[in-house]
C-alpha cells in the first residue's frame, strides 16, 4: 500500500546525503546571482550573449541583472514569489532570470509555444504573483494572453512584458544589494515532461543545478573562446544547463541565441559567430543532415553536436558526424535530474549506440523489473536513480510523488534502459511506449531505428492504435527525405527484411509531410495518435 506524502514546495535531501554531496564538494553554497557576479568579474569585457540585436559582456549582463531585481524588489515581487517567465531566445531572458534570482524569486519557465490552457495550469499551480513575457512572438499575442490568465487567476499581481514601458523602469531601477538566498533552497521551477497530461513542477535548487551545470561544461570541454548556439527554446533544461548558456556562462564562453532552430537560420549563426557546440532533438538533427548536403554556408567551425531530449537512433547518430563535419556527443537528461553523457574521448560504438553515462561518481543508478528486483547485466528495466542534483519529489504533489519515487528516494523515471558494463546507458524506450501487440511487446524505438536505415525516410514515428482483437497494432509515421517517395509496402519489407520478428513489422504506415511537435521541437506522439483515431473514426 502508498502512502501520499505531504504536498511539499520542496523535498529536501535527507541530511546524510546532502552533508556528503557538501563534503565531496557537489554543493558549494553559491547562489545563481553570487555565481554571476563572480564569473563577470573574472571576465568581465567578454561576450556573454549574442542575440539578433544585442551583445552583452559579462559586466553588462550582471549590471543589467542588479538593475532588474531592485526593480522587482520595488514592485513587491521577491524572495519565495513565482513568476511565470515566458519569454523567446532573446538575451533579456537571461538578464531577467538572474535578477529574479537575485530578488529571491523562483522563475516558472514556459515555452514560447506554450498557449492559454498551459499558462494557466502553470499559474494556478505555482500560485504566481506574476507572468513576465513579451507583446507578439512567431504571431502570438502573449501578453494579451497573460493578461487574460491574470484576470482569471487571483494571485497574479503584475503582467510584465519586456517590450513595454513598465519594464523599462524595472530594468533600469537604482541596484542596490539585496540578501542571498538559501543556496540549498528552490531557485527555479522548471516544467516535467507531461507524458500523463499536464506537466508537473520541479523545484531545483541553486546548489544542486550548479553542480550540475559546472560538470557538464567540463565534460563538454567548454573553453572560454567556445561559443554555443541555443538553437531550441532556452527555458528548456537541455538548451539551458547541458552544457547549454549556464554551461558557457561558467566556462568564460559565448552563447548565440536563435530565434528559430530551422537549418537556415542555424546555419547562418553558426557561420556569422564561428559557432563551437550546439545542441538538438533527434528531429531536428535529421532535419540539419539533409540541408547540410545542399548548404552553401561555412560550417567548419563547428566541433560538437549534442543530441538529447529523445533518443536518438544508430542510423541517424551514424549519419551525422560526415554530414556536419562535426564530433556527435549524445545526451540523456531530465529536468529532474539525472543527466548522461557519451564522452568526446568514448569509441564509436558506445557513441553510436549509447545515450552516455552519468555525469557524477555519486549518481546512484538502478535497472529494475516490474517488482524493484536488479535486472541481470545487460538486461533490459526500468531506470530509477538518486544523486546529488535529482530532486526528491515534485512541487506540491504529494500524491504523484509517492509513486514516482520509492521508499528510498529513487526517482522512477519512466524510462526502459540496458546498461553496459563501461556504466553507459541505452534507452529502450519509454514504458508507457512499449506497444501490446496481442501480449508481444513492441517497443516503438526499435522500429523507428530499422525504418531510419531506410535511404528514403528521413524521420520516422512509432505509436500503437487500438484493435479490437490484439488489444494494439502499430503505426509506423514516415517523414521521407527530400525528392524521396518510399511507399508503405515498400517499408514494411524493407523491415521485415532487417530479420525483426514478424510482430515487430508496422501493421500500418503513413507517410507524411512532418511531424506534429512539442514546444521543444520532440516529436509528439501524443499529437500522431489522436490524428490517427481521428482519421479512423472519419472513416466509420
Amino acid at each position: 500500500m502508498t502512502t501520499e506524502l505531504p504536498d511539499l514546495d520542496h523535498t529536501p535531501w535527507p541530511p546524510e546525503l546532502a552533508a556528503r554531496y557538501r563534503a565531496a564538494g557537489h554543493w558549494r553554497g553559491q547562489t545563481f546571482g553570487a555565481w554571476l557576479t563572480a564569473l563577470s568579474r573574472a571576465y568581465a569585457e567578454r561576450v556573454a550573449v549574442i542575440g539578433e540585436d544585442h551583445r552583452w559582456t559579462f559586466a553588462e549582463l550582471d549590471a543589467r541583472a542588479h538593475r532588474i531585481a531592485a526593480g522587482l524588489v520595488d514592485l513587491g515581487i521577491g524572495p519565495g514569489d513565482r513568476v511565470v517567465l515566458q519569454l523567446p531566445n532573446r538575451p533579456e531572458f537571461l538578464a531577467a532570470v538572474f535578477g529574479l534570482w537575485r530578488a529571491g524569486a523562483w522563475p516558472v519557465f514556459a515555452l514560447p509555444a506554450h498557449r492559454d490552457s498551459e499558462l494557466r495550469h502553470f499559474v494556478e499551480q505555482a500560485e504566481a504573483v506574476a507572468i513576465l513575457t513579451v507583446d507578439v512572438h512567431e504571431r502570438f499575442a502573449h501578453a494579451e494572453a497573460a493578461r487574460a490568465v491574470a484576470a482569471a487567476v487571483p494571485s497574479v499581481r503584475h503582467v510584465l512584458s519586456v517590450d513595454a514601458p513598465e519594464w523599462t523602469s524595472v530594468a533600469a531601477a537604482q541596484p542596490r544589494e539585496l540578501p542571498d538566498p538559501d543556496p540549498e533552497g528552490v531557485a527555479f521551477l522548471q516544467l516535467s515532461g507531461g507524458s500523463t497530461g499536464l506537466p508537473k513542477l520541479i523545484p531545483r535548487t541553486h546548489d544542486d543545478y550548479l553542480y550540475s551545470v559546472r560538470e557538464s561544461a567540463r565534460i563538454c570541454a567548454l573553453r572560454p573562446d567556445s561559443v554555443y548556439l541555443a538553437a531550441l527554446p532556452v527555458a528548456h533544461n537541455f538548451p539551458l544547463s547541458s552544457p547549454g548558456v549556464l554551461g558557457a556562462l561558467h566556462a568564460g564562453a559565448a552563447s548565440v541565441l536563435a530565434p528559430r532552430p530551422d537549418a537556415d537560420t542555424a546555419f547562418r549563426l553558426v557561420e556569422r559567430e564561428r559557432v563551437t557546440i550546439t545542441g538538438v532533438v533527434p528531429p531536428l538533427a535529421a532535419a540539419w543532415v539533409q540541408a547540410a548536403a545542399r548548404t552553401s554556408r561555412d560550417l567548419s567551425s563547428l566541433e560538437v553536436l549534442l543530441v538529447g531530449g529523445a533518443k536518438c537512433g544508430r542510423e541517424l547518430a551514424a549519419r551525422i558526424g560526415p554530414a556536419l563535419g562535426c564530433t556527435l556527443q549524445q545526451v540523456f537528461g531530465m529536468a529532474e535530474g539525472l543527466v548522461n553523457y557519451t564522452r568526446l574521448d568514448d569509441p564509436e560504438d558506445l557513441v553510436l549506440e549509447t545515450q552516455g553515462r552519468p555525469i557524477s561518481v555519486a549518481d546512484e543508478v538502478r535497472v529494475v523489473d516490474g517488482a524493484d528486483r536488479e535486472v541481470p547485466p545487460g538486461g533490459t528495466g526500468a531506470l530509477l536513480t538518486r544523486g546529488p542534483y535529482t530532486i526528491r519529489g515534485y512541487f506540491r504533489a504529494g500524491a504523484h510523488n509517492a509513486t514516482a519515487f520509492t521508499e528510498d528516494g529513487f526517482y522512477r523515471t519512466g524510462d526502459l534502459v540496458r546498461r553496459r558494463a563501461s556504466g553507459h546507458v541505452e534507452v529502450v524506450g519509454r514504458a508507457k511506449e512499449q506497444i501490446n501487440r496481442g501480449g508481444e511487446k513492441v517497443a516503438a524505438e526499435e522500429v523507428e531505428d530499422h525504418l531510419m536505415a531506410h535511404a528514403g525516410v528521413l524521420d520516422a514515428a512509432v505509436v500503437g492504435v487500438p484493435d479490437e482483437f490484439l488489444g494494439e497494432r502499430t503505426c509506423a509515421y514516415v517523414v521521407p527525405t527530400q525528392g524521396a517517395e518510399p511507399t508503405a509496402a515498400e517499408l514494411r519489407r524493407f523491415v521485415r527484411e532487417r530479420g525483426v520478428a514478424a510482430f515487430k513489422v508496422p501493421d500500418l504506415v503513413e507517410i507524411v509531410a512532418a511531424f506534429p511537435v512539442t514546444g521543444v521541437g520532440k516529436t509528439s506522439k501524443r499529437e500522431l495518435r489522436a490524428a490517427l483515431a481521428a482519421a479512423r473514426t472519419e472513416k466509420g
